[in-house]
């Protein structure tokens, strides 16, 4: 039956007419390889021999070429290369195995899960299926993958199709520390038909590198794409304000020693590493000048100059409510765990006053809940 066909169609048809096979090779024949090496010229007796250019001569090959590859043996195509195209990836020098390293972008998402999630939401989005998952080992195998190409099409009977069918393992293997791994893909089979008849196909090593660099980088753009995602998502976050409050403290009626002093705080109504965070943009702002940092105890050292804008602005040229010198700034987790306190000490560790920490509370709490624009 005379099949219809679009002139669009008629196009496909003429240019899809050689195999994968063919474009592995170069157009026309091979007859080169079967040209015999010419004599010398041969110079009669009393003529002296000309000098000969060598501008066109062809080296010869090295110890670890292969004299095989010649004609239709010798793959034709440019070599593919890993591209680490997703933000915190890059390629391993050195390395004989086809994987990029990947780094945490985000402490909060553990790098093991990041990797785990990608992986298989990518083959979800290609409606490839899982045939086996180990998060433990850190594998995800493929099932069969086909992809079919017309070779050729017939306006009276069925179009001549090419069958490539193939199965993937994707290994993640993330450091003890958390912060970088490695992400890498094996070939496990490979089937090859034309027309419905298998194809004694035997991949070289090359070959197999080039389908799992394909499918690697193909895996790494879509990681790219939810990696973007995910840092505009956490700047949206960073750029929202952090409600404020101040908790007053008190004095013991029975006695005036500062060991009854009850320090005043602040406190966000953010976890400790959204404000740790936060803290790092706004004490700049505020005119302290963080000299230290330590995360792990919930620690800035910061210094206070009288020379700020902020506090001239703030106070209108009044006398500073922090005086210059050295302080330490502590974080602690409140009983609630979506919120921290916030204290101020001087440089002996020594909690200051509650009229200096509850005179700064306004245009600190001011900074802190400003919405930021995204950059």
């Amino acid at each position: 039956m005379l099949k219809q066909v679009t002139p669009l169609v008629l196009i496909a048809a003429v240019t899809a007419c050689s195999s994968p096979v063919d474009r592995r090779q170069a157009n026309g024949g091979d007859e080169y390889t079967n040209v015999l090496v010419e004599p010398a010229l041969t110079i009669p007796e009393g003529l002296n021999t000309p000098v000969y250019s060598k501008e066109y001569d062809i080296p010869k090959p090295g110890s670890k070429t292969n004299a095989t590859l010649v004609g239709k043996q010798l793959d034709i195509r440019p070599p593919l290369q890993v591209l680490p195209m997703a933000e915190g990836t890059h390629v391993e020098e050195g390395s004989d195995n086809i994987k990029i390293v990947v780094e945490s972008i985000d402490s909060d998402i553990e790098l093991k899960n990041e990797l785990f999630n990608v992986i298989k939401d990518y083959l979800a989005s290609k409606s490839i299926s899982i045939l086996k998952e180990d998060f433990e080992k850190g594998l995800i195998e493929t099932d069969w993958i086909e992809n079919q190409e017309v070779i050729d099409s017939s306006f009276w009977g069925s179009d001549e199709i090419y069958t490539l069918r193939q199965r993937y393992e994707f290994n993640i293997d993330v450091r003890p520390h958390g912060r970088s791994g490695n992400l890498m893909i094996n070939l496990l089979d490979h089937e090859e038909s034309f027309d419905g008849e298998q194809q004694d196909i035997i991949l070289t090593g090359e070959d197999k590198r080039r389908y799992t660099i394909d499918m690697l980088n193909n895996a790494v753009a879509y990681m790219s794409i939810k990696r973007n995602q995910a840092i505009k998502a956490k700047r949206l976050r960073e750029s929202l304000g952090i409600d404020m409050s101040i908790v007053k403290g008190t004095r013991s009626d029975e006695s005036s020693d500062v060991e009854d002093l009850v320090a005043s705080y602040w406190l966000a109504d953010a976890p400790f590493k959204r404000t740790w965070d936060r803290l790092r943009i706004v004490l700049p702002e505020m005119g302290f000048e963080v000299v230290d940092m330590d995360s792990n105890k919930g620690l800035y050292y910061i210094n206070v100059t009288d020379d700020s804008g902020f506090w001239s602005s703030l106070w209108n040229e009044k006398e500073l409510p922090v005086k210059e010198g050295s302080y330490r700034m502590i974080l602690k987790d409140d009983t609630n765990a979506n919120k921290t306190r916030i204290y101020l000490h001087d440089s002996s560790d020594k909690p200051l006053d509650n009229e200096t920490v509850e005179a700064v509370y306004d245009g600190f709490s001011e900074l802190m809940q400003e919405d930021r624009k995204i950059r």
